[in-house]
């Protein structure tokens, strides 16, 4: 006693699986986006959450689809080539944007570890030589500093999580929490 709603072989068991998928991918998306406002208050720039939070829903959303292809036997075909395509186009766009890749790498493990903040002074090493900055803005991809003599230093996110930065002392901040490191 197979009943048709059940079967995704039978025209209306794919199209019952694919509400329940639709459903699934909204309730994956909203869970997504409840998180993320949680989490961005731990982030100083609401890029990184923002950017992690979408792509955590393009990723839910494609793993139900190719998930569903899957299941439904006519489109288990369309499944795997959805599946291998997704595949090759991850390494071709990672081999033809590594340095952008590795930028927002980087940022995002400067937005999660924090070695410094938004109006911390650095000393980093530029091609004119050595510049003392403080941080106004922290991206995914790029740090920025205001120079004393009001220039601005654009230091990609790679160069600061691979070179030695020099944090300068600042007004003593209330609980320093990376004392304990």
């Amino acid at each position: 006693m197979n009943h048709p709603f059940l079967d995704p072989r039978t025209l209306p068991g794919a199209l019952a699986y694919a509400a329940g998928f639709v459903v699934l991918a909204a309730i994956g998306i909203r869970l997504v986006r409840v998180l993320a406002r949680r989490a961005s208050r731990h982030f100083p720039d609401p890029t990184a959450s923002t950017f992690l939070a979408q792509f955590a829903q393009v990723t839910v959303v494609l793993a139900l689809a190719i998930l569903y292809a899957h299941l439904v036997p006519p489109l288990r075909a369309m499944g795997s080539a959805l599946l291998t395509g997704a595949s090759v186009i991850s390494v071709v766009l990672g081999l033809a944007a590594q340095n952008t890749l590795a930028n927002l790498i980087a940022g995002m493990a400067l937005l999660l570890y924090q070695p410094f903040r938004l109006g911390d002074r650095l000393v980093v090493s530029t091609p004119k030589g050595v510049v003392t900055g403080t941080i106004t803005s922290l991206t995914l991809g790029y740090t920025l500093l205001e120079t004393a003599a009001a220039e601005e230093v654009v230091v990609p996110n790679i160069v600061m999580a691979t070179v030695v930065i020099v944090r300068e002392p600042a007004a003593p901040r209330s609980a320093n929490p990376r004392s304990a490191e």
